[in-house]
């Protein structure tokens, strides 16, 4: 007889839409995507502002019964039910509310962006570590198989050294008069919510200059990046349009990665303007298809192919009778795995790493004069800050 997969119980923390996106995923039967070693069970979600929000939510979910719901972020890090929390706030609350999840000794899935800065993430894994706990960033895209893949063939010489990546993930939404189609509170733009293009976009554009330039080197030889970022800020003082340079000199490498929400990367939906990401070495190159987040293709061009493209397809599974599958579910079985095999950290985006893209992207945000509020800065844990419990 087969044995019986390892089965992670997880609280949700939040209920808007990547929650809800991250939750169907989790709902999907693994035997849809191949996977038969872990398994997933929704055992609580809470919204800060009611109950009612959270019930709510599972309705949109078509969760089954038997679910707990609350009304607060305190009364799910404190369900003893829960193995794991799921972070899906704003970056803005990041720290705070995985930091009142580690400390009723819950592991923890926080969302991209890890935090507001680097001293918040450094306070985070230091939690984690001292607890004895998991902690990952949901770079959801790292645990994508197209992702494995290209970081295999890139390990594998098929294009030789990379020298250069070059990665865009940009949203078109230019409005009248200079202004973007946002509202001014909108989580996208409002700097109180850690608002603008680097942290809620950009954070994927590093994430495939970073999973190739960095992650790949060997851990001898690891080398932070220069940081070179040339910003345009919006009317409400958040990032509108953000490019960077990330230089690792030793190994004569260059990351340029590029982020706005005036023009989007992909033109008109269908990738006819070309790769979101290319990949490029003395043998040839690996262009990826956008959107960064949720690639789908990959094509390898050599350059002695004579012109010869080779195209690889790789499309998200879907659950059949749940008529969905998004792609988070692989990261969700990655911390199952982890804490399976009593591992802390993932290897494929370990603590150290989330750290020095914080670093890089506080470095970009301070040479563009970006700043957001204290209260979303501090990396001084405060159960009771409004961010945890949702101004009540």
């Amino acid at each position: 007889m087969a044995s019986q997969p390892f089965t992670l119980k997880w609280g949700i923390m939040a209920t808007g839409g990547i929650a809800q996106t991250f939750t169907m995923d989790l709902l999907t039967n693994p035997a849809s995507r191949g996977v038969h070693d872990v398994a997933h069970k929704l055992v609580a979600v809470a919204s800060s502002s009611s109950k009612e929000s959270a019930t709510s939510f599972l309705e949109k979910v078509k969760a089954p019964s038997g679910v707990n719901t609350y009304g607060s972020y305190a009364e799910l890090v404190n369900d003893p039910d829960v193995d794991i929390v799921y972070v899906a706030t704003p970056h803005s609350h990041h720290f705070q509310n995985a930091m009142l999840a580690l400390e009723a000794n819950k592991h923890v899935l926080c969302e991209k962006a890890f935090t507001v800065n680097a001293a918040q993430a450094k306070k985070l894994v230091e939690t984690a570590r001292a607890k004895n706990l998991f902690l990952m960033e949901a770079v959801w895209t790292r645990y994508f198989p197209l992702s494995i893949k290209i970081r295999e063939l890139v390990q594998s010489g098929a294009i030789g050294p990379v020298y250069r990546v070059i990665a865009d993930n940009s949203f078109g939404n230019d409005g009248p008069n200079g202004t973007l189609t946002f509202p001014d509170e909108h989580r996208m733009v409002n700097p109180d919510l850690a608002g603008g293009a680097l942290l809620d976009l950009g954070i994927y554009s590093l994430t495939w200059l970073f999973q190739i330039l960095y992650h790949l080197q060997p851990e001898a030889e690891k080398e932070a990046p220069h940081t070179v970022a040339a910003i345009n800020k919006y009317s409400t003082g958040a990032d509108e349009m953000t490019n960077l340079i990330i230089q690792f000199p030793k190994h004569k490498s260059m990351g340029i990665g590029m982020t706005g929400m005036r023009v989007a990367t992909d033109t008109d939906g269908l990738n006819s303007g070309g790769p979101a990401i290319k990949i490029q070495g003395p043998l040839g190159e690996i262009q990826v298809m956008g959107p960064a987040y949720s690639p789908l293709q990959y094509k390898i061009i050599k350059t002695d192919g004579g012109g010869k493209v080779e195209v690889v397809d790789c499309p998200i599974p879907k659950d059949p009778e749940r008529d969905w599958g998004h792609g988070m579910f692989w990261e969700a079985d990655e911390c199952a795995r982890c804490l399976r095999d009593g591992k802390k950290e993932s290897a494929t985006l370990p603590w150290s790493e989330s750290i020095v893209i914080m670093e890089v992207m506080e470095e970009a945000l301070k040479q563009g004069d970006v700043h957001y509020p204290e209260l979303i800065t501090t990396d001084v844990y405060d159960p009771k800050s409004p961010l945890n419990t949702g101004g009540k």
